[in-house]
């Protein structure tokens, strides 16, 4: 499993409207952290590399056992998970990969392995986000290449490359990624990991000031 993460100072800018400048950091990190706890606990995956440059969230998420490595393209999102599929199969050639969004801070293990062993079937599967237009996982078969096409309308171009969509029900904590203050709030009802959840007085303070 292969997880990108964006330097914490700037993660998550479309969430400061909602949980200001001081909380978005933390915030971004505590994501990141419940969705690989979450990953790591499924026994479909054999390991989690954290494609990241940030010092702070790399030593965070290697406490939890995931792999950190250097994001040394530096060319933006699918590039870092080129990479990190890279740094998966230079060790298991064989590996099927997979890449998850680092902002599903309502990830439930049972919900990730519904998803990982229907993908299982396809060369290439991606699930949409909760809006119905992104992507918050894509997976590539043994021998087969992930080509990642994350940001902005993804799904469409998923499917164009084709890729399967997996239209499962009863996953929405892995379909549920958070850039707005709302996307919080709908990842809160979900019920969210415990890094979050820590965090959860500051932002609803914040957004009762």
């Amino acid at each position: 499993m292969v997880v990108p993460l964006k330097p914490l100072a700037r993660a998550k800018s479309r969430l400061a409207p909602a949980a200001g400048d001081a909380l978005r950091p933390p915030l971004a990190l505590a994501f990141a952290q419940d969705t690989v706890a979450a990953a790591l606990a499924a026994p479909e995956v054999r390991d989690v590399v954290v494609v990241t440059d940030d010092a702070v969230a790399g030593a965070a998420l290697a406490a939890l056992g995931a792999r950190v490595v250097p994001d040394s393209p530096a060319a933006g999102l699918n590039a870092a998970l080129a990479h990190g599929v890279r740094s998966v199969r230079a060790l298991r050639p064989d590996a099927a990969v997979a890449a998850l969004n680092a902002d599903l801070p309502a990830l439930r293990t049972a919900e990730l392995r519904r998803v990982l062993i229907r993908a299982s079937e396809f060369p290439r599967a991606f699930l949409t986000d909760a809006a119905g237009i992104g992507t918050t996982f894509l997976s590539a078969a043994p021998e087969v290449e992930l080509r990642p096409t994350f940001g902005g309308p993804s799904r469409i171009r998923h499917i164009i490359s084709g890729a399967e969509e997996l239209l499962l029900e009863l996953v929405d904590s892995v379909r549920q990624d958070v850039d707005t203050g709302d996307d919080l709030r709908a990842a809160f009802a979900l019920g969210v990991g415990r890094h979050t959840e820590a965090l959860s007085p500051a932002f609803a303070e914040r957004a009762q000031s």
